[in-house]
């Protein structure tokens, strides 16, 4: 469906009170248009009617005319520079903002982000809050934990072969 066709049907679902349709609506025109400044704007005044101000503050932190509580709020809420990165949910290079505040915004939590990683990451490559590959577990106990599911599996095939074996007997 067409950008302005998507549009028109948020402004029928606010006048008809239809908030959460409206809110997923937009939510789906950020998710394909990440960078599009008003979109996000009519995000975050669709929040405000919720009354949630630190999702508020993440759709309106790249306006210069942002609330200070709610940027608060949303920076309380996604505490690390990797989860306010997430958060924002930029494509692209931060020379893709309309503004030079939103530039601005998004190079410094870009570069917040890299401090704390220890090397360069992108908008593109947003890191994925920190989880860890590798168990932390000993080479005998992830042994032990695989050789478990080993003989969990080997002693449900003996007695399903065990069934099957009964049913024709």
């Amino acid at each position: 469906m067409p950008l302005r066709d998507t549009l028109a049907r948020v402004d029928a679902d606010l006048a008809a009170g239809r908030v959460p349709v409206a809110r997923q609506r937009l939510r789906g025109l950020v998710s394909s248009f990440p960078n599009d400044l008003t979109l996000r704007r009519r995000l975050a005044e669709t929040y405000r009617l919720y009354g949630e101000p630190a999702e508020a503050g993440r759709w309106m932190y790249l306006e210069s005319d942002r609330d200070t509580a709610e940027t608060a709020a949303f920076e309380a809420r996604y505490g690390t520079p990797e989860q306010r990165m997430r958060a924002l949910a930029w494509s692209g290079s931060e020379s893709l903002a309309q503004t030079a505040f939103a530039r601005g915004q998004l190079e410094a939590v870009r570069v917040a982000c890299s401090d704390s990683m220890g090397h360069p990451v992108s908008w593109d490559t947003v890191p994925d809050g920190g989880t860890k590959t590798d168990s932390g577990n000993s080479p005998l106990t992830d042994f032990l934990a695989g050789a478990g599911c080993l003989l969990a599996v080997v002693a449900f095939l003996a007695i399903w072969v065990n069934g099957l074996v009964a049913l024709f007997d």
